[in-house]
Protein backbone atom coordinates (compact mmCIF):
# COMPACT_ATOMS: atom_id res chain seq x y z
CA UNK A 1 0.00 0.00 0.00
CA UNK A 2 2.80 2.41 0.85
CA UNK A 3 4.48 1.81 -2.51
CA UNK A 4 1.23 2.47 -4.33
CA UNK A 5 0.82 5.79 -2.52
CA UNK A 6 4.30 6.88 -3.55
CA UNK A 7 3.68 6.03 -7.22
CA UNK A 8 0.29 7.76 -7.17
CA UNK A 9 1.80 10.88 -5.62
CA UNK A 10 4.52 11.02 -8.27
CA UNK A 11 1.93 10.69 -11.08
CA UNK A 12 -0.38 13.28 -9.55
CA UNK A 13 1.94 16.07 -8.49
CA UNK A 14 5.55 15.16 -9.09
CA UNK A 15 7.64 15.77 -12.21
CA UNK A 16 8.42 12.62 -14.15
CA UNK A 17 12.16 12.71 -14.98
CA UNK A 18 11.60 10.81 -18.22
CA UNK A 19 8.93 13.26 -19.37
CA UNK A 20 11.09 16.25 -18.49
CA UNK A 21 14.02 14.78 -20.37
CA UNK A 22 11.84 14.12 -23.41
CA UNK A 23 10.52 17.69 -23.39
CA UNK A 24 14.04 19.06 -23.05
CA UNK A 25 15.22 17.06 -26.08
CA UNK A 26 12.13 18.18 -28.02
CA UNK A 27 12.76 21.87 -27.26
CA UNK A 28 16.44 21.54 -28.10
CA UNK A 29 15.51 19.96 -31.40
CA UNK A 30 13.07 22.75 -32.23
CA UNK A 31 15.71 25.36 -31.41
CA UNK A 32 18.15 23.55 -33.66
CA UNK A 33 15.65 23.47 -36.53
CA UNK A 34 14.90 27.19 -36.09
CA UNK A 35 18.63 27.94 -36.13
CA UNK A 36 19.09 25.89 -39.30
CA UNK A 37 16.08 27.62 -40.91
CA UNK A 38 17.44 31.06 -40.04
CA UNK A 39 20.90 30.14 -41.30
CA UNK A 40 19.43 28.71 -44.50
CA UNK A 41 17.34 31.84 -45.02
CA UNK A 42 20.32 34.14 -44.64
CA UNK A 43 22.49 31.92 -46.82
CA UNK A 44 19.86 32.11 -49.58
CA UNK A 45 19.57 35.88 -49.25
CA UNK A 46 23.35 36.30 -49.53
CA UNK A 47 23.77 33.66 -52.22
CA UNK A 48 25.34 34.24 -55.63
CA UNK A 49 21.88 34.57 -57.14
CA UNK A 50 20.80 37.32 -54.76
CA UNK A 51 24.12 39.18 -54.94
CA UNK A 52 24.05 39.23 -58.73
CA UNK A 53 20.37 40.12 -59.16
CA UNK A 54 20.38 42.81 -56.47
CA UNK A 55 23.64 44.26 -57.80
CA UNK A 56 22.10 44.51 -61.28
CA UNK A 57 19.03 46.18 -59.77
CA UNK A 58 20.98 48.81 -57.83
CA UNK A 59 23.29 49.52 -60.78
CA UNK A 60 20.29 49.92 -63.10
CA UNK A 61 18.62 52.37 -60.71
CA UNK A 62 21.81 54.36 -60.07
CA UNK A 63 22.68 54.66 -63.76
CA UNK A 64 19.15 55.61 -64.77
CA UNK A 65 18.74 58.47 -62.33
CA UNK A 66 22.27 59.85 -62.52
CA UNK A 67 22.23 59.81 -66.33
CA UNK A 68 18.83 61.56 -66.36
CA UNK A 69 20.26 64.38 -64.28
CA UNK A 70 23.51 64.62 -66.26
CA UNK A 71 21.69 64.76 -69.61
CA UNK A 72 19.29 67.40 -68.29
CA UNK A 73 22.27 69.55 -67.24
CA UNK A 74 23.97 69.03 -70.61
CA UNK A 75 20.84 69.94 -72.57
CA UNK A 76 19.32 72.72 -70.48
CA UNK A 77 22.25 74.01 -68.44
CA UNK A 78 22.96 73.71 -64.73
CA UNK A 79 20.99 76.83 -63.80
CA UNK A 80 17.79 75.45 -65.35
CA UNK A 81 17.93 72.02 -63.72
CA UNK A 82 16.85 71.03 -60.21
CA UNK A 83 17.05 67.78 -58.26
CA UNK A 84 13.59 66.95 -59.65
CA UNK A 85 15.44 65.83 -62.75
CA UNK A 86 16.60 62.81 -60.75
CA UNK A 87 12.95 61.64 -61.02
CA UNK A 88 12.85 60.36 -57.44
CA UNK A 89 9.57 60.76 -55.57
CA UNK A 90 8.08 59.32 -52.38
CA UNK A 91 5.80 57.04 -54.41
CA UNK A 92 8.76 55.82 -56.44
CA UNK A 93 10.82 55.08 -53.32
CA UNK A 94 7.87 53.21 -51.81
CA UNK A 95 7.52 51.08 -54.94
CA UNK A 96 11.23 50.21 -54.97
CA UNK A 97 11.15 49.38 -51.25
CA UNK A 98 8.16 47.06 -51.67
CA UNK A 99 9.82 45.32 -54.60
CA UNK A 100 12.98 44.70 -52.56
CA UNK A 101 10.88 43.43 -49.66
CA UNK A 102 9.14 40.99 -51.99
CA UNK A 103 12.53 39.82 -53.26
CA UNK A 104 13.94 39.17 -49.77
CA UNK A 105 10.82 37.28 -48.64
CA UNK A 106 10.65 35.14 -51.77
CA UNK A 107 14.35 34.23 -51.85
CA UNK A 108 14.15 33.20 -48.20
CA UNK A 109 10.98 31.11 -48.56
CA UNK A 110 11.05 30.10 -52.25
CA UNK A 111 14.70 30.35 -53.39
CA UNK A 112 14.06 28.22 -56.48
CA UNK A 113 11.78 31.00 -57.79
CA UNK A 114 14.84 33.21 -58.33
CA UNK A 115 16.80 30.58 -60.24
CA UNK A 116 14.99 31.01 -63.56
CA UNK A 117 17.93 32.71 -65.20
CA UNK A 118 16.34 32.93 -68.63
CA UNK A 119 13.62 35.09 -67.05
CA UNK A 120 16.13 37.18 -65.09
CA UNK A 121 18.29 37.69 -68.18
CA UNK A 122 15.24 38.66 -70.22
CA UNK A 123 14.51 41.32 -67.59
CA UNK A 124 18.09 42.56 -67.80
CA UNK A 125 17.73 42.83 -71.59
CA UNK A 126 14.52 44.85 -71.10
CA UNK A 127 16.35 47.19 -68.71
CA UNK A 128 19.07 47.82 -71.30
CA UNK A 129 16.59 48.26 -74.18
CA UNK A 130 14.38 50.60 -72.18
CA UNK A 131 17.38 52.65 -71.09
CA UNK A 132 18.66 52.97 -74.65
CA UNK A 133 15.24 53.98 -76.03
CA UNK A 134 14.77 56.67 -73.38
CA UNK A 135 18.27 58.12 -73.65
CA UNK A 136 18.11 58.20 -77.45
CA UNK A 137 14.79 60.05 -77.11
CA UNK A 138 16.33 62.65 -74.78
CA UNK A 139 19.36 63.21 -77.02
CA UNK A 140 17.23 63.39 -80.19
CA UNK A 141 14.74 65.88 -78.73
CA UNK A 142 17.41 68.06 -77.17
CA UNK A 143 15.94 71.16 -75.55
CA UNK A 144 12.45 70.06 -76.53
CA UNK A 145 12.70 67.25 -73.98
CA UNK A 146 11.72 68.21 -70.44
CA UNK A 147 10.84 66.23 -67.32
CA UNK A 148 7.92 68.55 -66.60
CA UNK A 149 5.07 69.08 -69.06
CA UNK A 150 5.25 72.47 -70.73
CA UNK A 151 1.97 74.37 -70.60
CA UNK A 152 3.37 77.47 -72.33
CA UNK A 153 4.98 77.47 -75.75
CA UNK A 154 8.59 78.59 -75.71
CA UNK A 155 10.56 79.78 -78.73
CA UNK A 156 13.02 76.88 -78.66
CA UNK A 157 10.24 74.29 -78.32
CA UNK A 158 10.01 72.60 -81.73
CA UNK A 159 7.99 69.58 -82.77
CA UNK A 160 10.41 66.66 -83.11
CA UNK A 161 9.36 64.01 -85.62
CA UNK A 162 12.68 62.63 -86.83
CA UNK A 163 14.88 59.84 -85.53
CA UNK A 164 13.21 57.63 -82.94
CA UNK A 165 10.23 60.02 -82.88
CA UNK A 166 9.46 58.89 -86.41
CA UNK A 167 8.42 55.52 -84.98
CA UNK A 168 6.79 56.49 -81.66
CA UNK A 169 5.47 59.82 -80.34
CA UNK A 170 6.60 59.28 -76.76
CA UNK A 171 9.78 57.15 -76.82
CA UNK A 172 10.79 58.49 -73.40
CA UNK A 173 7.65 57.05 -71.83
CA UNK A 174 7.98 53.86 -73.84
CA UNK A 175 11.56 53.42 -72.66
CA UNK A 176 10.70 54.03 -69.01
CA UNK A 177 7.82 51.54 -69.11
CA UNK A 178 10.09 48.84 -70.54
CA UNK A 179 12.87 49.72 -68.08
CA UNK A 180 10.71 49.73 -64.96
CA UNK A 181 8.96 46.44 -65.70
CA UNK A 182 12.29 44.94 -66.73
CA UNK A 183 13.81 45.65 -63.31
CA UNK A 184 11.18 43.44 -61.67
CA UNK A 185 11.44 40.66 -64.24
CA UNK A 186 15.20 40.78 -63.66
CA UNK A 187 14.54 40.11 -59.96
CA UNK A 188 11.97 37.39 -60.78
CA UNK A 189 9.40 39.32 -58.72
CA UNK A 190 5.98 38.17 -60.01
CA UNK A 191 3.90 40.48 -57.81
CA UNK A 192 5.98 43.61 -58.42
CA UNK A 193 6.18 42.88 -62.15
CA UNK A 194 2.41 43.09 -62.43
CA UNK A 195 2.24 46.01 -60.00
CA UNK A 196 4.87 48.09 -61.81
CA UNK A 197 3.29 47.38 -65.21
CA UNK A 198 -0.17 48.46 -64.04
CA UNK A 199 0.93 51.55 -62.11
CA UNK A 200 3.35 52.88 -64.74
CA UNK A 201 0.92 52.21 -67.59
CA UNK A 202 -1.89 53.97 -65.74
CA UNK A 203 0.35 56.96 -65.04
CA UNK A 204 1.24 57.37 -68.72
CA UNK A 205 -2.31 56.69 -69.91
CA UNK A 206 -3.34 59.80 -67.96
CA UNK A 207 -0.23 61.89 -68.66
CA UNK A 208 -0.15 61.43 -72.45
CA UNK A 209 -3.63 62.92 -73.19
CA UNK A 210 -2.85 65.82 -70.83
CA UNK A 211 0.48 66.52 -72.50
CA UNK A 212 -0.91 66.18 -76.00
CA UNK A 213 -3.63 68.70 -75.22
CA UNK A 214 -0.93 71.36 -74.97
CA UNK A 215 1.03 69.99 -77.93
CA UNK A 216 -2.06 70.43 -80.09
CA UNK A 217 -2.35 73.98 -78.79
CA UNK A 218 1.28 74.66 -79.68
CA UNK A 219 1.51 72.97 -83.09
CA UNK A 220 -2.11 72.65 -84.24
CA UNK A 221 -2.81 70.51 -87.30
CA UNK A 222 0.87 69.69 -87.65
CA UNK A 223 0.77 67.70 -84.42
CA UNK A 224 -2.63 66.18 -85.14
CA UNK A 225 -1.35 64.83 -88.44
CA UNK A 226 1.80 63.49 -86.75
CA UNK A 227 -0.22 61.86 -83.95
CA UNK A 228 -2.57 60.26 -86.44
CA UNK A 229 0.31 58.53 -88.21
CA UNK A 230 2.56 57.63 -85.26
CA UNK A 231 1.72 55.35 -82.29
CA UNK A 232 2.21 56.66 -78.78
CA UNK A 233 4.69 53.99 -77.78
CA UNK A 234 2.62 52.93 -74.76
CA UNK A 235 0.34 49.89 -75.28
CA UNK A 236 -3.39 50.63 -75.59
CA UNK A 237 -2.83 54.41 -75.46
CA UNK A 238 -3.70 56.12 -78.73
Amino acid sequence: MENRRIIFAADAGGEDPLKMQFLKHLLDGMKGEMTLFTFASFSEIFSYTACRQLAEMFLAIAFFHISEYVLAVMVHGRSSVTLKSLLISKSYLLAITLSLLEYVIEIALFPALKEYWWISNAGLAMVLIGEIIRKVAIITAGRAFTHLIKIHHEEHHKLVTHGIYHFVRHPGYCGFLIWSVGTQIMLCNPISTVGFAVVVWRFFSERIPYEEYFLKQFFGSQYEEYAGQTPSGVPFVK
